[in-house]
């Protein structure tokens, strides 16, 4: 039997949650459902990040990340502090370690001025000692509004708060197709038919197949980049204060190794940036190899491959050699030993790539007048959780 929704979302992860969120404030008689492939909410990019509430520093003004990072940021905190959830804005200081990247973290100050940060502060070598005792830098810039967080956690309240609103949930059921009518929009599971006036899709790792299902011409790729961390031991802990980053290679969309203090006091240091053989695949033995030939005969990645084969090199013995990765760590942190180090976690990082080998940098959304796609959604999305929801939202009741 068909079962009738107004609102169909697919995908559980902190986007589609805070969408159907907006979506139910915005107006609590809708009938609505989210269709999700795992056992729970937040199992892939929202689960397996490392916390941080971005600043949005970063980010070419008047861009989707810039405009929904400066409001989802404001929206993210009113809504811990309503439901209780734990944060701490602690701050972050950017670190130029050689003349060579004095440009760029001075590029990132103005980014920030032009972004309207509140408290920026550019720092001298002796300055940046007193916030972090043991970092290695020329010179600084401190970002006061950054923050730490465990998304985990803001994902199973709002799923709470739409559980009680009659959001209805699909566990481990995985999407076949989306096929759209004159009226309705027929979504197909493994499980069951449903129909739906309006479609939205936040499916991650997997948003260009989806996406494809109702746009097969579209010209962008998810070539999956893996994050590895270590983890400070506790007797190393104090070595990080709070958060210490590099300044970042503009011609990527990856911020390089840093050194996170998470919300229950533990440390990361990285991530890098390692290809993955899988979609999903959280180990660096995983590999899949559809999702494999997906990318390699993808035009666009063979492009970026023949472009940037050095530094994906580096990226891969950095993966296997821990020496290597500790070498990185020790440009921002020089005390910083193998042995402090314990192997962590590991995140994929959905990026999307057009034909012409670009890394889409910023948000991306493909739609139509039943059907949404969150085609790229990398971070800052977890920060802009509730604005890109309320976007949506937006479109979905006009």
């Amino acid at each position: 039997m068909t079962k009738n929704f107004d609102v169909i979302i697919i995908g559980a992860g902190i986007v589609g949650l805070a969408t159907a969120f907006e979506l139910i404030k915005k107006n609590p008689a809708l009938r609505m459902c989210i269709i999700e492939k795992e056992n729970g909410v937040a199992k892939h990019q929202t689960g397996n990040n490392s916390g941080v509430i971005h600043s949005g520093i970063y980010y070419k003004p008047g861009s989707l990340k810039a405009v929904n990072c400066k409001r989802g940021y404001k929206m993210l905190l009113d809504f811990c502090d309503e439901y209780k959830i734990e944060y701490d804005i602690c701050g972050k200081v950017i670190v130029a370690t050689d003349t060579n990247e004095l440009q760029g973290l001075n590029n990132l100050y103005k980014r920030g001025i032009e972004n309207e940060l509140e408290g920026l502060k550019q720092l001298s070598k002796e300055e940046l000692k007193e916030i972090e005792p043991h970092v290695n830098g020329i010179k600084g810039v401190l970002v006061p509004q950054t923050g730490i967080i465990d998304y985990k956690d803001v994902s199973e309240k709002i799923k709470e708060l739409l559980e009680e609103k009659g959001v209805e949930f699909r566990f481990e059921e995985k999407l076949v197709d989306i096929k759209i009518h004159s009226a309705v929009v027929e979504v197909i599971t493994n499980r069951g038919y449903y129909e739906a006036g309006k479609v939205v899709t936040c499916a991650g790792l997997q948003s260009d197949r989806v996406a494809k299902m109702t746009n097969p011409g579209i010209n962008i790729k998810i070539v999956p980049f893996r994050g590895e961390y270590y983890m400070i031991t506790p007797a190393r802990r104090s070595l990080v204060k709070n958060l210490i980053y590099p300044v970042p290679d503009p011609q990527f969309p990856f911020l390089g190794v840093h050194f996170t203090r998470m919300i229950d006091g533990k440390v990361e240091a990285g991530p890098n940036a390692v290809f993955a053989f899988k979609r999903e695949g959280y180990d660096k033995f995983d590999i899949d190899f559809l999702d494999l030939a997906d990318s390699l005969f993808w035009k666009g990645f063979l492009t970026i491959a023949k472009k940037f084969w050095k530094t994906g090199l580096m990226e891969f013995y950095r993966s296997y050699s821990k020496p290597a990765f500790v070498k990185s760590l020790q440009r921002l942190i020089p005390e910083i030993q193998s042995a402090d180090l314990e192997p962590g976690g590991a995140g994929i990082r959905a990026q999307a790539c057009d034909s012409n080998g670009n890394l889409i940098d910023d948000f991306l959304f493909v739609e139509n007048e039943h059907v949404i796609h969150v085609c790229n959604a990398p971070s800052p999305a977890a920060t802009s959780c509730f604005s890109i929801g309320k976007t949506i939202a937006e479109k979905v009741t006009s």
